[in-house]
């Protein structure tokens, strides 16, 4: 099923989300519709904030974006639960992110190149990978989201202060995507 992707202004994007356990309530159908919502908005990482609920659980599908064989053995299609990050570390980078929750706004975000990461997978096996490129990019976006922080906050002030219209009418609701949304 479909869901409609919680946009810019609503109160619940910029709150901490919190853990949960495996008798969460349809789990597996939530995943299955987060991965349906993601694809129909074409993303390529949705995190349970962005549909509304305040848990720690996002995805992450990197292999639409690998154009070469080797990007895409590189590439993952990952649920992760209960996240923490451990550490971020190497090189600072520049580059373009957006956000189904902000539709039509994009803005150049510099993050570490690699991360540390621990999360449960839906079967609540515990995993602590390190992760680096596009990979990393995806999974501290969608971190943040958990966290309450959206990506237009790591902006430069200039580029925040040139988006504050634009950001004022998502706000309101006045928007154009191809995807269900909601206020």
């Amino acid at each position: 099923m479909i869901l409609p992707i919680v946009l810019y202004g609503n109160p619940g994007l910029k709150k901490k989300c919190t853990p949960i356990d495996a008798e969460y309530p349809e789990l597996t159908d939530l995943i299955e519709n987060m991965w349906q919502t993601m694809y129909q908005a074409h993303g390529v990482g949705l995190a349970a904030p962005q549909v509304g609920l305040n848990i720690r659980l996002f995805v992450v599908d990197t292999t639409q974006t690998a154009k070469e064989e080797k990007d895409k053995a590189e590439s993952i299609k990952q649920v992760f639960i209960n996240a923490e990050m451990i550490d971020e570390f190497g090189e600072p980078l520049d580059y373009e992110e957006g956000c189904l929750s902000i539709p039509n706004i994009h803005g150049d975000v510099t993050r570490p190149e690699s991360i540390s990461i621990r999360y449960l997978d839906p079967e609540f096996n515990l995993h602590t990978e390190t992760y680096t490129g596009m990979n990393a990019r995806v999974i501290q976006h969608e971190y943040d989201h958990i966290e309450g922080i959206l990506f237009t906050e790591k902006l430069k002030p200039l580029k925040r202060a040139r988006l504050a219209k634009k950001l004022d009418k998502i706000k309101k609701g006045i928007v154009d995507c191809d995807y269900k949304v909601k206020r």
